[in-house]
């Protein structure tokens, strides 16, 4: 009797898992109306049909409906969509996570609003609590700190100069390019002031302590480093920007984007003529009155960014994902595969036209992750998972110089255990690697 119990059980368990399968709501009501238990309960394979409540999450922060519209599985994606009684849908929810990943987060409010009022930018130039970051060659001028509690090892910060200090290079030199990046946060100020017990002055009613980016010539860049012995320009880029402290991180990315802009687009790109900076760094005007430019919205008159699309290719069985390496790449390091869009192209396409154009490879459902501004120059990366339909891969050594399927156990060993023997993975501040540990955190079996 005991064999008999387990074996309807068994065949209980099994029909309410392809029910579900199917989206047949009709019998999966009737079945549960019987044995309400058996919602909890798991077929051979593990799985449960705890997917009904969709108000459930995994640790990737994946709902169901997240799980069937990645994996194409459109009638159960339909049937957990019919949200009911005025529910919010999960994607909606207080429960989803947004990614924050490096070079995103920031200490500042960019307060465009602030950009044409040049009156108060001019004021705030050389008001005594305004901050400037120095920039020669794209390069951030920075110090060491001393370390903390938790760690004896120096950390890497922006030297933060006043206008007292960068005034006579401001006045001196013709080739200084100013940005202006945004104000702290009002509580900043506030807090500040409190410490300091003190009330808050006339001039500093608004509250806001303004930041600029300044870039000078490699001249003006010698005589800092000599005034300012603690501190030194940063460089080379990679990696040497991913030592800083996140938000002073996402500073860097938005003033390096900026001002990689005005060195490489020192003329107007229409006509040819010369231009004039306005609105704190974000407009270029071009001073040829008949130019083109001067006529309605164009994007050659402001800063560029080139969407890039970064993809963990995910092999069939779910159990494998695809990485490749560039020639370039220290030895044993790999990779994401990436490429640009390109104009009239979707961030889906482009990930199945890169795929197929690196590695051969065909890729069928493409789902957004997150994404990460890289500031070398100016891209903005897309990154997405990307469920392959194909497994051979052919490399085309023109793009890349390898490309192989890795086993989850792999992965872990590498990302988890930090077992490098094999081959190595970018650093938790490359959205690469969020990636990947993304798709390790998600189950095998999805």
């Amino acid at each position: 009797m005991a064999d008999f119990g387990k074996n309807l059980h068994r065949d209980m368990v099994s029909q309410l898992h392809n029910f579900a399968a199917v989206g047949d709501a009709a019998k999966l009501k009737e079945l549960l109306s019987h044995s309400p238990s058996l919602i909890n309960a798991a077929g051979d394979n593990g799985w449960t049909a705890l997917m009904c409540d969709r108000s459930i999450v995994n640790k990737s922060w994946q709902t169901a409906l997240d799980i069937a519209k990645f994996w194409g599985y459109k009638h159960i994606a339909n049937l957990l969509a019919n949200v009911k009684g005025g529910q919010t849908p999960n994607f909606l929810s207080n429960k989803v996570k947004e990614y924050e990943n490096y070079f995103g987060l920031t200490l500042l409010d960019r307060r465009t609003d602030k950009r044409t009022d040049s009156k108060w930018l001019s004021k705030k130039q050389s008001h005594p609590t305004t901050v400037y970051i120095l920039f020669s060659n794209l390069s951030p001028l920075v110090t060491l700190s001393g370390g903390t509690e938790s760690s004896q090892q120096s950390e890497v910060k922006l030297c933060r100069l006043y206008h007292k200090d960068v005034e006579q290079c401001m006045n001196q030199t013709e080739e200084s390019t100013l940005i202006f990046l945004g104000v702290e946060l009002q509580f900043h100020m506030n807090l500040l002031a409190a410490c300091n017990g003190r009330v808050l002055q006339e001039d500093e009613e608004d509250g806001l302590v303004a930041w600029f980016a300044l870039s000078v010539d490699s001249a003006s860049a010698e005589k800092f480093k000599q005034k300012h012995e603690d501190c030194y320009f940063l460089q080379p880029p990679m990696p040497a920007l991913l030592q800083l402290p996140e938000k002073e991180a996402g500073i860097v990315a938005q003033a390096r984007s900026v001002l990689a802009w005005h060195s490489r687009y020192r003329f107007c790109p229409t006509c040819g003529s010369a231009t004039k900076i306005e609105e704190g760094g974000y407009k270029k005007t071009c001073l040829k009155e008949e130019c083109p430019s001067l006529q309605g919205v164009h994007n050659t008159s402001y800063p560029r960014v080139d969407p890039v699309v970064i993809m963990q290719v995910i092999h069939p069985d779910g159990n494998h994902c695809l990485l490749g390496r560039q020639k370039r790449f220290p030895p044993g390091m790999f990779t994401c595969l990436a490429g640009f869009v390109e104009p009239g192209e979707t961030i889906e396409d482009a990930v199945r036209r890169e795929v197929e154009e690196e590695v051969g490879v065909k890729v069928g459902h493409v789902q957004y992750v997150s994404c990460q501004p890289w500031p070398m120059p100016s891209s903005l990366m897309f990154g997405c998972l990307a469920v392959a339909v194909s497994t051979e891969i052919k490399v085309d050594k023109n793009e890349i110089e390898d490309a192989r399927w890795f086993s989850r156990e792999q992965v872990v060993e590498v990302l988890i255990k930090g077992n490098q023997r094999s081959f190595f993975v970018p650093p938790s501040r490359a959205i690469a690697h969020q990636l990947i540990k993304h798709w390790i955190g998600m189950n095998a079996n999805l």
